[in-house]
């Protein structure tokens, strides 16, 4: 028995099916934690190499972490990972709510999905009870919709997650959605399930969980909770949540517009955090034991109909009204909705829209492609071209494999302008004039993502101290010099570690990266659940050894992997940036590959971006280095 864990693994070979409920290992706990932790390593050991992600041998591995399920501040977050569709390499996503908890109380630390079900079904946990049920009724629907469905169906205290029709359709990015707007977006985890023919899964926990210092984790968490309210940032953040970036990464020339043509746009002020609190928030909303609610539930008025939805957060912001031009909060939000209910991930889609668009503009596609004229600013163009890719029809064929595939398959040149690393669309920061975090997104171990470390600041102002201060005044907007690509290894291998650690715990990284709020609380915290004591240091080099593991996966998975896979497309160091406070700036190639040799010299790897056999070994993956020679 593990305090603070559930203590098992939930594994169903799905094609049986069989259901078999394996004891957790001390290594695993010892050496990866929980969360993403557990869904790299699992994902390393069980999936055959070579194996292609719509094969019966491909995994989707469901983890949370030993904070999760606990009453203490943001533990509600699980982790989701498989063989990307997208990429072909190790893929995960990382989803709030209150899933996980559910899961856990139940008795489960995660959950192992492995075959495929011989039709549409959904798998139904109720503590011990573990069943495939028929899901015929459901597919076809929408995830919002089908989530809704269930609960009247089964009870409003199962919590579930579902997959919508771009899932189904095996769309490369569609997501698993959960708690009417809570997805895990990325790598296309949503699309293997669609795949295996699992519309959704519901869980319902009625179970409790041990603390090794019960009494001491109860004042600790309370202390905890306190000092976040406390925490100067929190009321300037919570009250816009991460749409309050939007005037910040406008006016540091950091805000993808027309498919990065441009990195800022004038618009701005009409699809920011203050326009979603005076023209369509209803309410905040919050994932499990969260103190500060950054989810906005709004209620939006546009031509095609009104909806309401959870969000817009910033990424949707800045990919459906930056890069796809829409000109109203209303019309970004109707979009959220779109790809909410279509299961689509809205990073990716609004990518591969906007590059859609382009095509369509320098006449690489034409109106018989779309079936009609689409264009940039258009909400209606670009609902139509969502709808293609969940479905798959038309040119949406193409575009639902996402842009590198899609610009493989229109050609024309159109690869240079396809926004993307290793296969995964680009997230919603332009950096041509941002070295540290172009390089954040080269070395992402799931390709282009920003979640896996965020330097903007230190590129901006060349230090952390003032980041929160620009973000709350919304940036100068004045003309930036073009920055010093050198020295930026250290603080984004550093932020690689940071974040991890969050994730492994199974808790919400935004106390801490927006608020301040002190990492050594999370030493005692994890000290005071599971009763093992680590470091922060301790803690961090976890995260580095799960860094170098999916390196090894996706060297493992991907013939002739390499610094070439590192590179971002040609636009990013081809293309001057043609409007805004970085007008003119552009990286060189010759940059790039400074960033990559720095990079790689910091991490112990080899010029070609492999780690290096003294590098594994260090950090206790012998075998892994045995595997790679």
């Amino acid at each position: 028995m593990f305090d603070g864990y559930a203590g098992h693994m939930l594994w169903v070979d799905l094609e049986g099916p069989t259901v078999e409920k394996r004891p957790l290992q001390e290594e695993l706990v010892d050496k990866y934690i929980g969360g993403r932790g557990f869904v790299a390593r699992l994902l390393f050991d069980h999936i055959p190499p070579g194996t292609d992600p719509y094969s019966r041998d491909n995994l989707v591995v469901v983890a949370t972490g030993p904070l999760s399920g606990h009453y203490l501040p943001g533990s509600g977050k699980t982790h989701f990972g498989t063989k990307s569709p997208a990429t072909g390499m190790y893929g995960d996503g990382n989803l709030g709510g209150h899933f996980g908890p559910a899961l856990k109380y139940a008795g489960y630390d995660g959950l192992v999905l492995k075959g495929k079900a011989s039709k549409p079904s959904y798998l139904l946990i109720e503590d011990q009870r573990v069943e495939l049920c028929d899901a015929s009724a459901y597919w076809g629907q929408g995830s919002i919709t089908v989530e809704k469905a269930m609960k009247q169906d089964l009870g409003e205290d199962y919590e579930i997650c579902t997959i919508g029709p771009a899932g189904e359709n095996l769309s490369r990015f569609a997501c698993i959605s959960h708690d009417f707007g809570r997805q895990s977006g990325r790598t296309g985890i949503g699309t293997i399930l669609g795949d295996k023919n699992i519309k959704a899964i519901a869980v319902k926990g009625t179970g409790s969980l041990s603390a090794y210092d019960l009494q001491g984790l109860y004042e600790a968490g309370k202390r905890a909770y306190q000092d976040i309210y406390a925490k100067p940032g929190f009321t300037g953040w919570q009250p816009e949540g991460t749409a309050g970036i939007t005037n910040f990464i406008n006016q540091v020339g950091a805000f993808p517009t027309r498919n990065f043509q441009s990195s800022f746009a004038e618009h701005y002020e009409q699809i920011n955090g203050r326009q979603i609190l005076e023209k369509i928030h209803v309410t905040d909303k919050g994932c499990f034991s969260c103190p500060i609610p950054c989810g906005k539930y709004s209620r939006a008025e546009t031509k095609l109909g009104t909806v309401h939805v959870e969000g817009p957060e910033f990424e949707t912001i800045s990919l459906f009204g930056g890069n796809c031009v829409l000109k109203t909060i209303e019309e970004v939000a109707y979009a959220n909705w779109v790809c909410d209910e279509l299961g689509l991930d809205t990073i990716s889609a609004g990518a591969v829209a906007g590059f859609a668009l382009e095509c369509f503009e320098k006449g690489l596609l034409g109106e018989a492609d779309f079936g009609r004229k689409v264009a940039f600013g258009d909400l209606e163009s670009l609902v139509h071209i969502l709808e293609l890719m969940a479905k798959r029809d038309k040119i949406g064929d193409v575009l639902a494999d996402g842009v590198k595939l899609a610009a493989r398959k229109i050609g024309q040149g159109s690869e240079r302008f396809a926004m993307q690393v290793k296969g995964l669309e680009w997230t919603g920061y332009e950096c041509r004039n941002a070295p540290g975090m172009m390089l954040a997104y080269m070395t992402a171990d799931i390709g282009a993502h920003h979640n896996r470390a965020w330097v903007l600041g230190q590129d901006v102002t060349g230090t952390d101290a003032d980041v929160h201060s620009l973000i709350q005044a919304g940036g100068s907007g004045e003309k930036l010099p073009k920055a010093d690509c050198h020295g930026k290894a250290g603080a984004v291998i550093d932020s690689q570690h940071l974040r991890p650690a969050f994730d492994v715990l199974g808790t919400c990284r935004l106390q801490m990266m927006e608020l301040g709020f002190e990492v050594e609380h999370y030493e005692e915290l994890y000290a005071l659940v599971t009763g093992r004591k680590k470091t922060w240091p301790e803690i961090l080099e976890v995260s580095e050894r799960i860094w170098n593991l999916t390196r090894a996966f996706s060297v493992r998975e991907i013939k002739g992997f390499g610094r070439h896979m590192d590179y971002p497309p040609p636009r990013m160091y081809q293309d001057p940036i043609q409007s805004g406070p970085n007008q003119g700036h552009c990286m060189s190639e010759e940059e790039v590959n400074i960033l990559l040799d720095e990079y790689y010299q910091a991490r112990g790897w080899d010029e070609n971006g492999i780690p290096t056999k003294e590098t594994l070994e260090r950090l206790g993956l012998a075998d892994v280095a045995a595997g790679m020679d």
